[in-house]
């Protein structure tokens, strides 16, 4: 029976904060007279202070995502990584003694032996890291942790991939419960080995049936569209996906191998920007729509009465989206258009809509009726930049066409997007699948600076009046 796994990330957790806080101990020793008079140099001010910097690299090495998925971890690249880390924080600890008083003798103390912190601590976090990664990989290799593995593919190839996987791969731990059939058609090749599932539009509930955290697609490359089914069909759920990748991709230089003499495979990537910049992201987020709200009220005031003034209604237009993981929610708009306006079924807005409104078609060219969805952004249904949110009606007619739509669900969507500002509005279903790619190109390169990009892209929209 596999172990409690839960508590095994924590170890790393641990055996990092007492490498950092033995390190800091040693170095704090060791320039202070060593053993001269123990009692008074262990007070609780240095405990405190040892404490303090320990913490802080534990922080740092979990902004950093280094606590995620701590079984795969590669012991050569962590030391490789600590060295330049234990580096880079014997020179910011340096610097805060400046800071703090750039006069005082205490700095030249430290200025001394910067070269002894570095040591002792790349020396005591390496030791402490790859003694507890060591443990972790026997726990994998000896079985006592596992990850339920599904293959899908031909056959032919599910077999080829399972013996490989099976006699070269053991240290990966995947435990192939099973294959799934791309095609049904194909007979099943190996059931004394592995059982077949059924075919791939299965896995989802396979996944929560067998607890599936791994999924290795064993098809031929250049079936793209069947791939992308596949794909498509695992948007959403939770576990890691393997691609078997072909001669001519590897000489293309796309297949990564993250484990040496392992089996070649491109991993499809699921964290979309590093585990610091989605919490910047956020705090970024929730900032910015705090102060809009709050700064710009007069301003939201003046607007309702306006949206008041043009036509009867409610200020506020309410409508149902689909956002981050397919989770439907309220979006909040200034009403832009008379009131039943939809009265005949969903319909995308076109230039000169008899239904907009003359404020409501000023307030679309700068984007005004956006604003309430600074509330979004504060209570994380929305974020500044994202893909545009879809009603599910249009969601349907879009992925019979493009089914990687779903793709656009794994982030939260925004106020803008890159969709927005380089193809503009939709006005029909084709019009959505062309902007698509736009939308993907964003995900597939999210990051602070993209956003940054995108949002002053923005405003020169804004400015020159070109919305909508």
């Amino acid at each position: 029976m596999q172990l409690n796994r839960t508590i095994h990330p924590y170890k790393v957790v641990l055996g990092d904060f007492i490498s950092a806080f033995l390190g800091w101990m040693a170095f704090y020793l060791s320039t202070n007279h060593f053993f001269v008079d123990l009692t008074a140099t262990l007070s609780t001010t240095v405990l405190t202070q040892a404490f303090m910097v320990a913490s802080s690299w534990v922080i740092l090495y979990a902004l950093l995502g280094r606590y995620r998925d701590v079984y795969r971890l590669s012991r050569f690249k962590e030391v490789v990584l600590l060295a330049g880390m234990s580096m880079g924080g014997a020179v910011a600890i340096l610097l805060a003694f400046f800071f703090e008083d750039p006069t005082s003798a205490r700095f030249q103390v430290y200025y001394e032996p910067i070269g002894y912190y570095f040591v002792l601590h790349f020396l005591f976090s390496a030791i402490g890291k790859v003694a507890v990664l060591n443990h972790l990989k026997r726990l994998v290799l000896y079985g006592d942790v596992y990850f339920n593995t599904i293959v899908v593919g031909s056959s032919s190839n599910a077999r080829e991939v399972y013996n490989e996987l099976e006699s070269n791969n053991r240290h990966l731990g995947l435990n192939i419960v099973g294959f799934v059939q791309s095609e049904l058609s194909q007979p099943h090749l190996f059931q004394e080995q592995i059982p077949l599932l059924g075919d791939f539009h299965k896995l989802p509930a396979l996944i929560n049936e067998l607890t599936v955290e791994e999924v290795i697609i064993a098809i031929e490359p250049s079936e793209h569209k069947l791939i992308e089914q596949i794909l498509s069909s695992l948007e959403g759920e939770q576990v890691r996906i393997s691609i078997l990748p072909d001669v001519y991709q590897i000489l293309l230089g796309s297949v990564k191998v993250a484990h040496l003499f392992g089996t070649p495979l491109i991993e499809v990537k699921r964290d979309l920007m590093p585990f610091w910049q989605q919490i910047l992201k956020r705090t970024i987020d929730v900032l910015a729509a705090a102060l809009v709200l709050v700064l710009l009220s007069p301003f939201y005031l003046l607007l309702a009465v306006l949206v008041k003034m043009s036509s009867p209604g409610p200020v506020f237009f309410k409508q149902e989206r689909i956002g981050l993981q397919g989770k439907p929610f309220y979006i909040f708009k200034f009403r832009s258009m008379y009131t039943d306006a939809e009265k005949m079924g969903p319909a995308l807005s076109s230039d000169n809509d008899p239904r907009v409104t003359k404020l409501g078609r000023f307030m679309r060219k700068v984007r005004l009726d956006e604003l309430p969805q600074f509330y979004n952004v504060l209570i994380g249904e929305m974020s500044l930049v994202g893909p545009r949110p879809e009603r599910q009606h249009f969601i349907d007619l879009i992925t019979q066409q493009a089914p990687h739509y779903k793709h656009l669900q794994r982030v939260r969507p925004g106020i803008t997007s890159l969709g927005q500002v380089k193809f503009g509005y939709a006005q029909n279903v084709q019009e959505m699948v062309k902007r698509l790619k736009y939308d993907i190109l964003y995900i597939e390169n999210m990051s602070l600076a993209m956003d940054f990009r995108v949002m002053l892209y923005t405003i020169k929209i804004i400015v020159q009046g070109r919305g909508k």
